[in-house]
């Protein structure tokens, strides 16, 4: 059987064509079938599910479960699976194998063994999770066992209705230059089904080609998240009394959360019983993201009950930690952003660090271009070097290699404004489950000052400035909105506006074209940044914006921040930044 009937990347494809050969060919189930027939009058779903291949990105696949060849469904997952492989073979990769987690998503598990079939037949050598795991739990297992690369199955904190596939280097990071462009360009070359290939699950796990990890990973990774653990005596003193509520939002981080927290000494851990079962459905969440407040519903309201200290929340794959704190003047609980709750981890780990002596003289952290200035900050007073990369966790991750390699820097701390951080080099991707410890610890040690975990993030704003940082996402799906998106971002390349309100641009930044224009002189100087489809102003007062479009979902992201005199000033000059760029944004809508 010849399917030449992969159109190359970019190319629109004649979806009544691959639609109908989806329906009759015999390579394809049954179930997805009848999937497909059931929406045989529907041309608009028809053509959304078939006008595309899913496009493998510099990270992997992420879509809509379903039939077709814009969806997430076991044969786009082997198609990405043979691409890599054939990439993993030109490096003589076999041996060293591939590890592969997966989440608590619909799908997860079957996609999590249709890749490691597809690599068994390719002769390469899979470690896979008996069961769901972190994201950065597989990060780790990829350095730990030596493998040449690693896949993850999870759509992290997407919609339900979304899947994922993460492909990630023997570094442990998601995969970056020149890796990611060369096995995207492997994946784009798997244009007919006779070159994916597979074998049965149960012969490939028999043969030897697939050992099932677990135990023996969980605990070598719990054992470098308690290393990072600064102030063992802080937890001692207030393990009685510190309260601390979790949910895992359907996902994750249930099982490692709570043994780090108990392995730490905490006492008083509460889970939120509704939502500490996995489940691909969220079914009481509409979106199991710990960035919307409204998956903290529940969590909220066992917080008051039990009168806790912190509040914790982490997305389905446990890369993100949303974090809400109790006000004791106001007896309410106050929501951190990422670029907060990262921020005071930061501040935390530098201070205590240095106050110990064991902050090394080439420290150094890492944030993306989007991060909170307050990092900046926080960096100069330690006498830190402060590194800003590309947006993508995996810029960390790669930063932490150079610095080894060129023998420069030694990594302490990575974050970014989403929600994400690490701490260490155990892993090379954001780990929510390290945060949870840091950010439990931190609130034992504020405690035993008799203070909360937001009484140090005021006591921060008092120090560095009130720093205030936000962002806004337009969703523009399918066809026309992923070109409203570009029609979006050319505008602004074209057009660099004067200013927003009362903040004029004084330089514009083009990582696409590798360019920062001094908007007073009209001097151009390079980025020093790999080439990446994002604008960035630099404003007065400390303000900036950020354009870019999304890497996970089809949306177009606004990021601004200002720098306030106090909370009430703050929350107004973003508040009226907001205004004025989206009255920009709107005329373009």
């Amino acid at each position: 059987m010849s399917m030449q009937y992969f159109a190359e990347m970019g190319e629109e494809m004649d979806f009544k064509k691959e639609y109908e050969k989806w329906c009759t060919d015999e390579y394809f189930d049954d179930e997805t079938k009848k999937e497909l027939l059931a929406i045989r009058d529907d041309e608009e779903e028809i053509k959304d599910r078939f006008y595309r291949r899913l496009e493998f990105g510099t990270g992997g696949l992420r879509g809509v479960i379903g039939a077709g060849t814009n969806r997430m469904n076991i044969y786009t997952v082997r198609q990405a699976t043979q691409g890599l492989a054939n990439y993993i073979i030109s490096q003589n990769g076999q041996k060293k194998g591939v590890a592969i987690a997966f989440d608590s998503r619909i799908m997860s598990p079957e996609f999590a063994k249709e890749a490691a079939s597809c690599l068994s037949a390719n002769g390469i050598k899979v470690y896979l999770f008996e069961s769901l795991r972190p994201t950065p739990e597989l990060s780790f297992s990829v350095r730990k066992l030596g493998c040449i690369a690693g896949i993850v199955i999870t759509a992290s904190h997407n919609p339900r209705e979304y899947n994922g596939y993460k492909v990630y280097w023997e570094d442990g990071a998601q995969i970056t230059p020149p890796h990611d462009k060369n096995i995207l360009a492997e994946v784009a070359k798997v244009n007919d089904y006779e070159q994916m290939k597979t074998m049965d699950y149960d012969k490939a796990v028999t043969d030897g080609f697939i050992k099932v990890i677990g135990k023996e990973i969980d605990d070598a990774y719990i054992a470098e998240l308690k290393k990072q653990n600064i102030h063992p005596e802080a937890i001692t003193k207030v393990a009685k009394d510190i309260k601390i509520v979790y949910t895992p939002l359907h996902g994750t981080g249930n099982i490692p959360v709570r043994r780090v927290l108990a392995e730490l000494g905490f006492e008083n851990v509460y889970v939120v019983e509704k939502q500490e079962k996995p489940d691909g459905n969220f079914p009481t969440v509409a979106y199991p993201n710990p960035e919307d407040s409204k998956a903290w519903t529940l969590a909220l309201e066992l917080a008051k009950e039990k009168d806790a200290d912190i509040v914790l929340a982490t997305d389905p794959d446990a890369d993100r930690l949303g974090v809400y704190a109790k006000d004791e003047k106001t007896g309410e609980y106050v929501s951190f952003t990422g670029n907060m709750s990262g921020s005071l981890i930061a501040e935390y780990i530098l201070r205590e660090k240095k106050e110990k002596g064991e902050l090394p003289e080439n420290a150094a952290i890492v944030e993306t271009i989007v991060t909170t200035d307050m990092l900046k900050a926080v960096a100069e007073k330690y006498g830190v070097k402060l590194m800003e990369v590309l947006t993508g966790f995996k810029f960390i991750g790669e930063q932490i290699k150079l610095f080894e390699q060129n023998n420069s820097y030694e990594y302490i701390f990575g974050m970014e404004e989403s929600y994400g951080c690490l701490i260490g080099t155990y892993a090379r991707d954001k780990d929510a489950i390290s945060a949870t410890a840091a950010l439990c610890e931190a609130a034992a040690y504020y405690k035993t000052k008799n203070m909360t975990l937001w009484d140090a993030m005021v006591a921060m704003y008092e120090k560095y400035g009130y720093y205030k940082d936000a962002v806004k996402s337009i969703g523009l799906s399918g066809i026309e909105g992923l070109a409203k998106i570009q029609s979006i971002m050319e505008y602004f390349r074209n057009n660099t506006p004067e200013g927003f309100g009362e903040y004029k641009v004084l330089s514009a930044r083009d990582y696409k074209n590798d360019t920062i224009r001094n908007m007073a002189t009209d001097e151009v100087t390079p980025t020093g940044l790999p080439s990446s489809n994002v604008l960035y102003y630099d404003m007065n007062d400390n303000a900036w914006l950020c354009i870019r479009p999304s890497g996970t979902e089809p949306k177009i992201k606004f990021y601004y921040g200002i720098k306030g005199t106090s909370l009430e000033d703050a929350d107004a000059k973003s508040e009226a930044l907001g205004k004025a760029l989206m009255s920009e944004v709107d005329k373009l809508l």
